[in-house]
């Protein structure tokens, strides 16, 4: 029986946030990502007053001073040789995450605003379409994203298509290729178009991944798509892509992910898979 959703097509108590050492006593005020920036200020430049600007400034990454969440959610285990499939994560935690498939449109300007935004991000690529720049990635992975397996190929009817071996091939290739561009084999999947069955659940299973992650939030076309309610939740896995209109889709997310008060977590930390 196949299971999914719509996407890259053609187109009970919680453990209390932990402030981290060093910041108890400060006055705070919200940072960019809704994190808390000490005596009330967003870290700027040092540079001196009488210094003439750059004229082509270049924005680096900015690291925040983050609330630290004890996870109150446990990765279900691989049951039946069967990968679990994760499509909300259940928190008392104010935190989203943020996930980008594909890679298919890469530009300066989507480096340029996850790191001004510290955005860590899940960043599930399809190998056909980052072979041509695979070292682009590089940057993300330098402000604490992470690259997961969205397969080789992106066939959107591999579930329909495709057996067991062929799934499980194109898998296990894209496995071998981000672990010999960026050091790490992948350990999340999240299957081209968002349709699955057991037969992906088992070949994610036996490609060493440890789920099949989907969603209920998207970022498309410069506005918010929800399939549950009118805004973000706590837990939520939102989906973007890198295409042309990444700037347009991420204020759209940010926009949402403000007014819901909640802080941009990466995934693999709240899951214990990083």
């Amino acid at each position: 029986m196949v299971a999914g959703l719509t996407a890259c097509t053609t187109d009970e108590s919680s453990t209390p946030a932990i402030t981290p050492s060093g910041a108890a006593g400060s006055p705070e005020a919200p940072g960019p990502n809704g994190a808390l920036a000490v005596g009330g200020e967003v870290p700027t430049s040092s540079a001196s007053p009488t210094q003439a600007p750059s004229p082509t400034p270049t924005p680096t990454a900015t690291k925040r001073i983050r609330r630290t969440f004890i996870p109150d959610y446990q990765l279900p285990p691989i049951v039946g040789g069967l990968a679990p499939v994760i499509t909300k994560i259940e928190t008392k935690h104010p935190v989203v995450f943020l996930t980008i498939d594909d890679g298919n449109i890469k530009t300066p300007e989507s480096i340029k605003l996850l790191a001004e935004y510290d955005y860590p991000s899940s960043l599930f690529l399809t190998k056909d379409t980052i072979a041509d720049n695979p070292a682009f990635f590089n940057a993300f992975k330098a402000q604490g994203s992470l690259i997961e397996n969205h397969t080789v190929t992106h066939n959107i009817n591999m579930v329909r298509q495709w057996g067991y071996q062929q799934q499980l091939n194109d898998m296990v290739g894209m496995q071998e290729y981000a672990l010999q561009h960026y050091g790490r084999r992948p350990t999340l999947f999240r299957p081209p178009g968002g349709a699955y069955s057991n037969v992906m659940r088992q070949a994610v299973a036996d490609a060493g991944m440890k789920a099949i992650v989907t969603w209920e939030a998207k970022a498309n076309a410069g506005k918010m798509d929800y399939q549950v309610g009118n805004s973000l939740r706590p837990g939520d896995i939102v989906l973007m892509h890198f295409r042309a209109e990444f700037a347009a889709d991420l204020a759209a997310f940010r926009a949402a992910q403000l007014a819901a008060g909640l802080e941009v977590v990466l995934l693999e930390d709240f899951l214990g898979v990083a």
